[in-house]
């Protein structure tokens, strides 16, 4: 995703829900030339912001979710997105997978990692959780790897993901964890 400031990525990260980050920075090419302070998204017509987002999908529920937050971060925060996982999970659409990504991109500061459908799902297959709750994923592969890693790793699994661990069909015979992931003998018998 394209963003400049912890503003951007928080709605960045909201709009991407169940959408492609071509998409949303598509999107926000737009957006953030239109909407560049917590004040103008907090005085954005609703209607308007949701044509504006429509094409993310679930737009109405990010559009009340994004304002939200912006009238939240001016009454309670000085007008500053918060740089806490406590603050941050208080802003409406806000869990801790985007509290994590807002904190490590927007501000550098490594609190856990982000589970999304590629990181769970690529978790499981290899093996490195067995859980299917987001944040017991986020504990099991917390306690795995030391803490300076844990803000790239979720995107080596979203990109391995997106690439070899696709959801359908994995491309196990070209993926160079093959030998040491124990999914594959279910897509690849022997």
């Amino acid at each position: 995703m394209s963003f400049t400031n912890p503003l951007e990525i928080l709605v960045s990260t909201i709009l991407s829900a169940q959408c492609t980050d071509e998409r949303v920075n598509l999107v926000t090419k737009t957006l953030f030339k239109k909407y560049r302070t917590v004040e103008n998204y907090a005085k954005a017509n609703i209607k308007t912001f949701e044509q504006e987002i429509r094409s993310t999908g679930f737009y109405r529920n990010k559009a009340k979710n994004i304002i939200a937050s912006a009238k939240k971060i001016l009454k309670d925060f000085n007008g500053k997105v918060p740089d806490s996982m406590d603050k941050l999970i208080q802003l409406p659409g806000v869990a801790r997978k985007t509290a994590n990504i807002v904190l490590f991109n927007g501000f550098g500061k490594i609190e856990g990692i982000a589970v999304d459908t590629h990181v769970r799902r690529v978790s499981q297959r290899l093996g490195l959780s067995k859980n299917s709750d987001p944040q017991k994923i986020e504990q099991d592969l917390m306690r795995l790897l030391d803490r300076k890693e844990w803000g790239h790793f979720s995107y080596y699994l979203i990109e391995h993901g997106r690439k070899i661990c696709v959801a359908k069909k994995p491309k196990c015979l070209e993926c160079i964890l093959q030998e040491l992931c124990p999914s594959r003998k279910f897509f690849y018998p022997e």
